[in-house]
């Protein structure tokens, strides 16, 4: 009598491919989005033939139509075409700030972690003190300072990120530090600045690859917010929170002024934050 063998998926292996592998959904459109974002942002003038500051007098505040997709503004420039343009400078906003936060970051986290006690407890005291305020008030008060200004919106907002990405490293650094396999570096007698750079260095940074993708969305956001309140890139410019600030104005009669610029900040932030959970998840083995 033949036996036939049946195999049998293991739990969870029948679903690896659908909801926890390469065919998610969510992630899919989040990276297609982020897809059509970053070719707004490199090649603008292949998705529309208008400038963002074009102004037609005669066509003032229009409802979104076959000419104009988002309507146009109180001076008659086309919604869609400035809500392009401005990927530019609104993804380079979040991206500087996001890699000048996560530097400085890096730079306080391991002299916190691989120095000494007083070294750390200077550090981590005043990273308390960063903390301790909100880090958009920490980034009006710079702005305050030194004025507005796309270059002062980046560092404002790295300053108001950096101090809890700094904690994150640190504490990264001190349990890459106490693990097996640098001790048994240590052991082995290999030199310091070494043991750094071959074990603790690459093990710490390893979720800064989350860190920094989610941080985008974050420092969006937080941009976007600095342009709504007049304290980041001057208006006409084409950036997402400058034309929410301009559009403010309209919200009772002119909706689209609002809506599509907003619509952007948050399906950019929404699709960065869904790839950075999946990446997270691909990182710790969540994933198959």
């Amino acid at each position: 009598m033949a036996v036939r063998i049946i195999d049998r998926p293991t739990p969870g292996s029948g679903q690896s491919v659908w909801a926890g592998g390469w065919f998610r959904p969510a992630v899919w459109i989040a990276g297609a989005y982020l897809a059509l974002m970053l070719a707004w942002a490199l090649a603008p003038s292949l998705f529309t033939s208008e400038s963002p500051y074009d102004t037609d007098i005669e066509a003032p505040l229009q409802v979104p139509s076959w000419e104009h997709w988002f309507g146009t503004d109180a001076s008659g420039r086309d919604i869609y075409t400035r809500v392009v343009y401005g990927t530019q400078s609104s993804l380079a906003i979040g991206v500087g700030a996001t890699a000048l936060a996560l530097s400085v970051a890096i730079v306080f986290g391991l002299a916190s972690g691989l120095g000494g006690r007083l070294t750390d407890g200077t550090i981590s005291r005043l990273l308390e003190v960063v903390l301790a305020l909100p880090g958009m008030l920490v980034a009006l008060l710079f702005i305050a300072m030194l004025g507005p200004g796309a270059a002062t919106q980046i560092v404002a907002v790295a300053i108001g990120s950096a101090a809890g990405y700094a904690r994150m490293i640190r504490g990264q650094v001190l349990a890459v530090k106490d693990s097996g396999y640098v001790s048994a570096a240590v052991a082995l007698g290999h030199p310091p600045h070494r043991i750094v750079s071959r074990h603790i260095f690459p093990n710490a940074m390893r979720p800064l690859v989350v860190l920094g993708t989610m941080g985008v969305g974050q420092s969006i956001v937080w941009a976007s917010s600095l342009s709504f309140l007049g304290l980041g890139v001057a208006p006409p410019a084409p950036e997402w929170g400058a034309m929410l600030n301009a559009g403010r104005d309209f919200v009772s009669t002119a909706w689209w002024l609002e809506v599509f610029p907003g619509l952007a900040i948050v399906g950019c932030t929404l699709a960065v934050t869904v790839v950075g959970r999946y990446l997270q998840q691909r990182l710790e083995g969540r994933l198959t």
